[in-house]
């Protein structure tokens, strides 16, 4: 992407073939630039006038070389560092500058309902894109303290997003035209740091505020429960079970994790089932397996430890999750060759610094932890429970689009779909530099930074006869 003085300086500048370009007014004397968009990307605007600015790879690396640049194509798959699988390369499609300024990323969210992709910002706003090409298409704006969490997960409203925040409130946006169409406040002071919806029959939202679990009807705006006598600090995760939605595991700042039933007259004493120790700060939760029974636990100290939360039994601790992350880093590694030794120690020249996430495919029944550097290189990681250790090699890198801690991942498959498989779109990550950055799941990438292995691309299966899909 490159300030021009006109239209046609775009195209003569014979460095690189831009597809489009757009002008717009800056600064106090609100010159008129022109901004040309290299090799085919769509140029957005914001709303309100700025150039949402689309952020090329080669923008990202900068590099001092003025050739014309030509698409990297997949040759052979190439071994990790066991050996295990092959892998093909994953490109950066493009990058929107969301903010200018320190302002970034908290939260991505996607309806593929509605095709329209939302991220929480460090300036208490709600900001929506066009999931395919980055077109900006508005703002929400209303909260008054940081957004924790935003989802489009209303019963039956899919132009509808959620969002909680340390205001103490819990809204509800119309997307078609952005405006608050609802309101929960919790007590006085309280913060609001998670939410979700279910029960038996749908109609419950609860949320976590210091050291509670409230309750509220949806339909009706009604609180009808305050569980306060479980947690003994902040409350950072609530979440209905997939398979059983009047069951509610609830997770703190206490390293407590507990489950709920929430038929009934919601109360501490009749409706705690069971209480799981994480034994330090749990900052997010997630399910996984067959019928939903485990639960994966990421904590504040970037552990990572694995529950059977029915029986509340612990099936796997990982206490040195980042170092082993770390060691089964599969590309750019150096080789350490101590004086007068012949055996060279391979590591990886940047650390796993921070966990953003886990992702789950139903289709695989596999479960990823997703490591992130300070650089803004993501790994993803499958987590095992064998003899081949907790964390196995990477098996896909993102590496090129963000410059900073990346805060948020999106696939584009969904929660727990199988990962790229959307029309050539791997998922959407931003972060602490600003980025919305898409990524391409396809084998013809324009940069040579990123990769995917195979195990991670969908592939067509044959239609097998009388056999249920569901996915």
């Amino acid at each position: 992407m490159l300030k021009a003085q006109s239209r046609d300086d775009c195209h003569d500048l014979n460095w690189f073939q831009p597809a489009s370009w757009f002008a717009v007014r800056t600064g106090a004397q609100s010159e008129v630039i022109t901004i040309c968009c290299l090799f085919g990307e769509s140029c957005v605007m914001d709303g309100y006038g700025e150039a949402a600015a689309v952020a090329m790879e080669l923008e990202a690396e900068a590099s001092p070389s003025r050739g014309r640049s030509s698409p990297v194509v997949s040759g052979s798959p190439s071994q990790n560092s066991d050996g295990s699988m092959s892998s093909w390369r994953l490109g950066l499609k493009n990058s929107i500058q969301t903010n200018f300024g320190d302002d970034y990323v908290f939260q991505i969210a996607s309806c593929q309902e509605i095709s329209t992709l939302a991220v929480s910002l460090s300036t208490n706003a709600l900001k929506f894109y066009s999931p395919e090409t980055g077109q900006y298409l508005g703002e929400c704006k209303g909260h008054e303290g940081t957004i924790h969490e935003i989802s489009f997960s209303a019963p039956s409203s899919p132009q509808v997003i959620c969002s909680c925040s340390s205001d103490g409130t819990v809204r509800a946006w119309d997307t078609r035209n952005f405006k608050q169409i609802s309101l929960l406040r919790g007590g006085v002071s309280q913060e609001m740091f998670t939410f979700a919806f279910g029960g038996s029959n749908g109609s419950l939202l609860a949320a976590g505020s210091n050291a509670q679990v409230l309750f509220w009807d949806w339909r009706s705006s009604r609180q009808i429960a305050c569980l306060e006598e479980s947690h003994m600090d902040d409350v950072t995760q609530v979440k209905f079970t997939p398979d059983q939605q009047s069951k509610l595991i609830s997770a703190a700042v206490d390293g407590l994790i507990c489950v709920f039933d929430t038929d009934g007259d919601i109360d501490d004493d009749n409706h705690l089932l069971s209480v799981m120790n994480a034994e330090t700060s749990v900052a997010k939760v997630g399910f996984f397996g067959n019928k939903y029974k485990k639960l994966w636990c990421l904590t504040h100290i970037e552990t990572l430890s694995v529950w059977d939360w029915n029986d509340g039994a612990r099936e796997l601790n990982i206490e040195d999750a980042r170092s082993l992350a770390t060691d089964r880093w599969n590309l750019d590694h150096v080789s350490i060759c101590p004086p007068g030794l012949f055996q060279c120690e391979t590591k990886a020249t940047d650390p796993v610094d921070y966990f953003v996430d886990c992702h789950y495919s139903v289709p695989d029944d596999r479960l990823w932890l997703i490591g992130g550097t300070t650089a803004g290189t993501l790994g993803y990681f499958p987590v095992r429970n064998d003899h081949d250790g907790p964390i196995g090699s990477a098996e896909a890198i993102l590496e090129g689009g963000h410059t900073g801690v990346v805060r948020s991942v999106y696939p584009s498959s969904g929660i727990h779909g199988r990962l790229g498989q959307n029309r050539g779109i791997f998922g959407w990550t931003g972060g602490e530099d600003g980025r919305l950055c898409c990524w391409r799941s396809d084998e013809i990438a324009e940069t040579n930074k990123s990769w995917i292995s195979s195990s991670l691309v969908w592939k067509q299966q044959k239609k097998t006869k009388n056999r249920h899909q569901p996915y």
